[in-house]
């Protein structure tokens, strides 16, 4: 990630986090919302620049971002709440709960594969929509088994469990487990199981009406549509707050939403080489001198950027959410120097 090498300690200051928001928008078009919180409660934060540049509407802390694969770890907590239920099992084939599967590829392929991302599922909708251009293709409309059908049932690439492949149809194979062992709507199924329990009243597929605005560039000012078809919320559909992202933290990483085996299958790293356990990362930074670890959620969609950030020993989370198409790693580095402030 090009992080620096280490964080200093500290006690928290609006001086101090404000001199670290200072000097990254020396360098950074940075427009968004920036919340540092400590064991689940706020204790700085700062919103800046504009939800919509042209209407000249500023950004409040409660400003709704597009938080696109952060979405992947509410999905995976959902899956685990499933395991916990006796609905579900992370080590059975996907032919399980998808009878009508290809029984070859379904026979092989696990839950885990898909939420760790080392399928062997290829992008059927990347090479589909490639050789069937259509601009009004998010004007159809296609159901979740589809989907699956059309876009997700390809050959596989490798080897179940031999590579790691960041692709959105393991998520719409997700959806059409979901949908099948709960007999809902994926939505339905994981405000049931996640977000209503948590109290994520601004978290949503859906985009609400002040959701902020996305930019593809400002010099000139050009916005970025964020169309996609319900079935890829699991994937990176869903929008969310910086207070509501937070809440989500604690809840799940510090709390008892999770029961402790259920919390530890979500943070063991399953793909050491890019840090992933199940629907997000996991990984090691030095923080006062020592390696500490981290959970490290990330979000990049049309112009949106988003990190979700969480230490472990000491409860500190760190939220950031953005609409001006800024680079990850710029984020990322934001992020980590967001937390020498503590």
């Amino acid at each position: 990630m090009g992080l620096v090498e280490n964080v200093s300690a500290g006690v928290l200051s609006g001086g101090a986090a404000d001199k670290a928001v200072d000097v990254f928008l020396r360098t950074q078009p940075f427009q968004g919302v920036v919340l540092i919180g400590k064991a689940g409660k706020p204790i700085y934060s700062r919103a800046i620049g504009f939800a919509d540049i042209e209407a000249k509407k500023p950004v409040t802390l409660g400003t709704p971002y597009a938080i696109a694969s952060i979405s992947k770890w509410l999905t995976s907590t959902a899956l685990l709440k499933l395991v916990e239920a006796g609905k579900l099992d992370l080590d059975a084939p996907i032919s399980t709960y998808l009878p009508d599967y290809r029984a070859d590829t379904g026979a092989k392929v696990k839950v885990r594969h898909l939420l760790t991302n080392i399928s062997g599922i290829p992008n059927g909708f990347a090479t589909w929509t490639k050789a069937n251009p259509d601009p009004d293709l998010f004007k159809r409309s296609f159901t979740t088994g589809e989907a699956v059908k059309l876009w997700c049932s390809g050959d596989l690439a490798f080897e179940p469990g031999s590579k790691f492949d960041y692709v959105l149809t393991n998520w719409m194979i997700i959806t059409a487990i979901i949908e099948a062992v709960t007999g809902k709507p994926y939505a339905q199924a994981m405000s049931e199981r996640v977000t209503g329990p948590l109290g994520l009243t601004r978290t949503t597929p859906v985009d609400p009406a002040d959701v902020a605005i996305s930019y593809r560039t400002l010099e000139p000012l050009v916005r970025q549509s964020n169309e996609r078809f319900p079935f890829m919320a699991a994937s990176g559909g869903y929008v969310s707050t910086a207070g509501d992202l937070l809440k989500a933290a604690h809840a799940v990483f510090d709390g008892p939403f999770l029961p402790p085996a259920r919390k530890k299958q979500l943070l063991t790293v399953g793909w050491p080489d890019q840090d992933y356990a199940l629907g997000g990362r996991v990984k090691s930074l030095f923080a006062d001198g020592f390696p500490r670890v981290f959970a490290w959620e990330t979000g990049r969609t049309a112009g949106y950027r988003s990190v979700l950030a969480h230490r472990f020993d000491d409860q500190t989370t760190v939220v950031l959410l953005n609409n001006t198409s800024i680079t990850q790693k710029a984020m990322d580095e934001f992020a980590y120097a967001l937390f020498g402030t503590v």
